[in-house]
This record gives C-alpha cells, structure tokens and sequence, in this order.
C-alpha cells in the first residue's frame, strides 16, 4: 500500500514496487493531501492492473535504444534498421534526461515542433512515425499511463518534391537521347529506369542469371548503407518485361567481377543523372522520379492499375494510387478538354 507523510507544508506520497526481485520506491510530493491520495490511489490501480510502474522511471532514450535492439532489430531489413539507429542519436538529444513518465502530448508536441523548425515535415513525420509505435509498444506493457500519441501531430515546412515525373514530350526525348548514345553503361542504366520503373537498388541488383527473354527477374537490391540485398518487400520480387532492343543493349554490357551486370560507381548515380539531363536540357529528377515517369506513362496510356501495381512491385492497389494519382501534365489537359466537352453536350441535348 501507498504511505503518505506530511514533510513541513507538503505531503510526500511512497509507493513500493517489485522489478526484477528487488525491491523499490516511488515517490512523488504534492502541495494538498487530497492530490497525494488521489495520486496514489491512481498507482494502485495501475499495479492491480499488472501495470510495471517501476519502468516508468527509464529515461525514454534508454528505452527507445533497448526497444529497437530487443524488438525491431529481429523484425526489419539491416537497411531500415539503420533508420532506427539513426532516429536514436536524434531522441538521444531531443529527450536528453526525459523519463517515461514525464511524456505526454505537450512534451513529445514541443520536441517535435523544435526538430521540425529545420527539417521537413516528411523527415520529421518519419521521426514522430518511429518514437509513437516504440510508445504504444511502452503503453501496451504499462510504462507510460496514457495513450496520447494520436493527440501529438507532425508539423514542418513541405519542400518541393526532388523526384517529379517528367512529362511524356520530356520522357520520349530522354528516351531518344538514351538509345542514341548506348556506348555508356550508365545511359543504359537509366534507360532501365525509365522502361521499368525498377528502384535504382533493384537495378544495380541484376545478375544474368535474372535475365529471360525478354525480361528481368527482380531478385536482389543493392543498397549504399548496408550489405543486405533483399528487396524492399515480399511483393518487389517480381519478373518484368522488356522490349527486345532494350534486351538486346543489357545482355551485351559485359558481367562485373562482383557477379552484377552494372557498376556500383560509389553509388554516385544520382549526380550522374542531375548532369545528364542538365546536359540534353530537361528538367531535374532523381531515380524515383524516373520510376514515377514510367508509372505515370503507363498511366497515361490507360494501362490498368493492377498490372502497374505489380509491375512496380507494390504491396497493394492503394499504395499505387497513393503514390501515382497523378497524371502527366499533357494527359490531364486532355481529360480536362474531355470533361468540358461532355459537360457542353448535356446543353446540347
């Protein structure tokens, strides 16, 4: 049971806890006798619910670094991982001397609102993304009392997007550039991109015993930060075709002493990519933006949505329409004309 002793003019609330076969105390001081009973009623309840209050007093960087080493480590890919350690240094320093118990909305609202005032709100709701679901694993075992993590929202400032589709003029002049000048590999390379829509990892990943006519088997991904060469998820492994003369060009690059048929090139593809369509005059992307190109394309062409969904290697239907709801620019303008064409006819008839 909770003691509690009147110390000058405050009350002094103790309650004793058992971890790990010791015994321990928690104490707490309040201003009025009836707050201290009611707190200390409250934390017997929550021990009778089995709650372990005694972990209430870890300090939530302590916490978070022994929950992605006992928990996440066994469940991600060594590349995502990584994330996790790098989220950890950041908490480390944003929560610095902050215990479990001492989290609510406001504090990790506070937090995240310093961090996001110099990253962007996509790196900051990455952030937030990781410490709610280390949190809501804390509030299932009891360490923090109340789930306030859907109060608690990720704010920053939306940077424009670096890896916009291009237009399908500036898609066939990419295109037309690629195949007129196949003697670099690397012109190959993006040529890939653009045909499949394959991640630059999955791309570096290709092997010749992946290759059919006329086709590429996506089974392994090349990532710059970990030696792990699983692909992103159970639905990237995936067969996807290819024209024959585009076949043609990438079983005559010669195989690599790693085994692979292109080059890692310190993984220095995408200044390459900003530098060559500097140089034939179109605007800048990155390799993703190659991968929308070629989803955005399909698109355009009325292909349905369940043959690009796995030509892309999603999990599902949504998360392509997610992330491709939006059409070519020349495409739009066309549906736009279609639209006011049929809506002209209804005072026609």
């Amino acid at each position: 049971m909770a003691s509690i002793v009147k110390v000058g003019k405050k009350y002094k609330v103790q309650i004793s806890l058992y971890k790990q076969g010791q015994h321990k105390k928690m104490i707490k001081t309040f201003k009025n006798k009836s707050d201290a009973e009611l707190w200390a009623l409250e934390q017997e309840l929550e021990k009778g619910k089995g709650k372990n209050l005694a972990d209430r007093d870890t300090y939530f960087p302590d916490f978070f670094e022994h929950w992605i080493y006992l928990v996440k480590q066994k469940d991600v890919r060594e590349s995502t991982f990584q994330n996790y350690q790098k989220a950890l240094k950041i908490i480390q320093e944003l929560f610095d001397g902050i215990k479990l118990k001492d989290l609510n909305d406001i504090v990790v609202q506070m937090k995240i609102d310093n961090y996001a005032q110099s990253h962007s709100r996509k790196t900051t709701h990455e952030l937030l993304l990781k410490i709610k679901t280390s949190l809501r694993y804390a509030y299932s075992k009891g360490y923090i009392a109340i789930d306030f993590l859907p109060l608690v929202k990720a704010r920053g400032e939306d940077k424009p997007k670096r890896n916009k589709s291009l237009s399908i003029t500036d898609f066939r002049k990419l295109r037309t550039y690629l195949l007129q000048h196949t003697e670099d590999e690397f012109n190959i390379l993006v040529l890939l991109a653009l045909e499949t829509g394959m991640r630059r990892g999955e791309l570096l990943g290709i092997r010749p015993e992946y290759l059919f006519p006329y086709g590429i088997k996506v089974r392994e991904s090349i990532s710059p930060t970990s030696s792990d060469t699983s692909l992103k998820t159970q639905n990237s492994k995936r067969d996807v075709t290819i024209n024959k003369e585009v076949y043609d060009l990438l079983t005559a690059i010669p195989v690599k002493s790693n085994g692979y048929i292109f080059s890692r090139e310190n993984f220095q593809q995408s200044a390459k990519l900003t530098r060559l369509l500097k140089k034939i005059g179109l605007p800048r992307t990155t390799f993703h933006g190659l991968r929308d190109t070629h989803a955005s394309f399909l698109f355009s062409q009325d292909i349905d949505i369940v043959y690009v969904s796995r030509r892309l290697g999603h999990v599902n239907i949504q998360t392509t329409q997610n992330y491709y709801l939006e059409l070519m620019p020349e495409k739009r303008h066309q549906q736009d004309a279609d639209a006011l064409n049929l809506l002209s006819s209804l005072s026609k008839g």
